[in-house]
């Protein structure tokens, strides 16, 4: 079990409370060793000297009292002395022994003797002197009660509790800016350009803050500038195959195949360049809404029967809605059915679920085609990556880096295996809550 925390609030907090705690056991041993033992060393001594006069009467060869000057001296200080048997009768039985006490007394009064406190009613010591063994003294002690532990125990509790109170909003204070930054850092991981962070905190987060602001701005400005390129190339290259489209329609009727394969050509060259669009943009403007997963998933697969392919749903009729963009993720659906269209021959399965536990739900789709090697896999999530062996080079390569880019966006997760008998498995999980700050 790992008793540190991970975290630096925690760090923090736990720090605070182990010097903390430490400034309170060196407090309370300062107060006992420094202030409560030498009063009550103090106290001791005082009981003492009341004994030694108690006793100054008393006759060394039999031990006893004066029972006049020990009326005297009772109704004039309030010290009583009993024998054992009416020392019982008094309250003895009801005190508790002090070994410290005792121990004390015995160096006092030059002798061992004990010493017992009764806390019932009145605060009283009761002590047997070495000077007369078969006698008990009892010293009433009517201001011992403001003396004892319980505003001590109190100053420390409400100390210590402030304390870390006050620590913890401290750490809190100190972290509160890390959390911020944190979170804009997952958002610009997503492809999202959060608005700056206020520069608040210690100097160093500042400064962090500041440089993550600039950065930010600086990803911000490459993103624009690049889809202002995009969009630049994108004009620049429709407009001569819109000529060449043109052009190709004047070809005689003998060269029609001419005609022909040109423009096929510039059909796959549009889709490429819609392609490059959908991955630079990938429908960051769309924002989150509850939607019904199933009902999307079906809207696709009606209308890629179209193919002539057979497509068998099995959909989870007990999925909740889930935060979603539409149409990013109807571009989702859109590849991953037509790339086991275009890299299979068999039936395509498509189903949907929801795993309660880990609170995300998930659409799988199945091809019966040859697959892709295991090293393989990881690299074809990345742009321009392209199965060559097992799967064909047509294509910009972009397809699953899309996927995976809108997946991010969705805070959601994309994997990728080959069925044990056939065909490769693509399953998209998207979380059924998304976290703060996830919508663009």
């Amino acid at each position: 079990m790992r008793l540190v925390p991970r975290s630096a609030f925690g760090q923090t907090v736990f720090l605070i409370g182990i010097l903390l705690l430490i400034n309170q056991l060196v407090s309370y041993l300062s107060v006992v060793y420094y202030v409560i033992k030498p009063s009550y060393q103090q106290i001791n001594h005082l009981i003492a000297k009341q004994i030694k006069v108690v006793f100054i009467d008393v006759d060394h060869r039999d031990h006893l009292l004066s029972e006049e000057l020990t009326r005297r001296f009772q109704k004039a200080t309030g010290i009583e002395v009993y024998t054992d048997a009416t020392a019982v009768q008094n309250g003895l039985n009801e005190a508790s022994y002090y070994q410290y006490f005792s121990e004390e007394m015995s160096e006092e009064l030059g002798g061992p003797a004990e010493v017992r406190i009764a806390q019932q009613n009145n605060y009283a010591f009761w002590v047997k002197p070495p000077q007369a063994p078969q006698y008990w003294v009892k010293v009433p002690l009517t201001g011992l009660d403001e003396t004892d532990f319980s505003p001590l125990k109190i100053y420390v509790l409400v100390i210590g509790f402030l304390s870390v109170a006050g620590g913890w909003l401290f750490a809190r204070q100190l972290n509160r800016p890390l959390q911020a930054l944190q979170q804009a850092a997952l958002r610009v991981g997503r492809g999202e350009i959060p608005e700056p962070i206020p520069e608040q905190g210690s100097t160093e987060i500042v400064a962090v803050t500041r440089a993550f602001n600039h950065m930010a701005k600086g990803i911000g400005q490459l993103e624009k500038d690049r889809n202002l390129l995009m969009a630049g190339v994108s004009h620049d290259l429709r407009t001569p195959l819109t000529r060449i489209r043109l052009a190709s329609e004047m070809v005689s009727e003998q060269d029609n195949w001419i005609r022909d394969g040109i423009a096929s050509d510039i059909d796959d060259m549009n889709a490429i360049i819609d392609q490059f669009i959908d991955y630079i943009r990938h429908h960051k403007e769309e924002s989150l809404q509850n939607d019904d997963l199933n009902a999307l998933v079906a809207e696709q697969i009606s209308a890629d029967r179209l193919q002539k392919r057979e497509i068998n749903a099995h959909l989870d009729s007990h999925l909740p809605l889930v935060p979603l963009r539409r149409i990013a993720v109807k571009r989702v659906l859109t590849n991953l059915i037509e790339n086991a269209l275009k890299y299979s021959d068999g039936a395509i399965e498509v189903s949907t679920g929801v795993e309660r536990a880990s609170k995300r739900v998930f659409v799988q789709v199945r091809d019966h085609g040859p697959g892709i090697p295991e090293p393989e896999m990881g690299r074809m999530l990345e742009p321009f990556a392209q199965g060559d062996i097992a799967r064909g080079s047509g294509g910009s390569g972009l397809g699953l880096a899309i996927i995976k880019k809108i997946v991010d966006m969705h805070q959601g997760h994309i994997s990728m295996h080959n069925h044990a008998y056939g065909g490769l498995v693509v399953t998209v999980y998207f979380p059924l809550k998304q976290e703060k700050g996830a919508s663009a």
